[in-house]
């Protein structure tokens, strides 16, 4: 029996990029959003090989259970033996990431392309 995917949130949006699965954080990311988050995070990371982007880059709020989000997706990943990126502008997010060691385990990259190891100027429609 197939299960229909969780309902749309505020605060997540999922899409693909180039074989990515691109999960775009939206607003504040508190214990409230976690919760409507976690369905889609679990969908996203529970595939074998799976290859996600974490894209913080429209986070207005970042606080533990942002962090609790990020540390799960990490941890089902590669679990699973796929790749994960972090995508994060925002310096309070950054000093965050920072301060909880987060980021030395998942550097943040300034933008999805440099996410996904491709050249800023390669970008964008032809």
């Amino acid at each position: 029996m197939q299960q229909d995917p969780p309902p749309p949130t505020r605060y997540l949006r999922v899409h693909q990029d180039r074989g990515h699965t691109v999960l775009e954080f939206h607003g504040e990311i508190d214990i409230a959003a976690a919760v409507e988050i976690i369905p889609h995070l679990d969908a996203a990371t529970a595939h074998p090989d799976a290859r996600i982007v974490i894209d913080l880059t429209d986070v207005e709020f970042f606080d533990c259970s942002g962090l609790r989000l990020v540390y799960r997706a990490r941890h089902r990943v590669l679990a699973h033996d796929g790749r994960i990126h972090l995508v994060c502008t925002h310096p309070l997010t950054l000093r965050v990431l920072k301060v909880t060691g987060l980021a030395k385990v998942l550097p943040p990259a300034a933008s999805l392309d440099a996410a996904l190891g491709l050249p800023e100027t390669t970008s964008g429609t032809l």
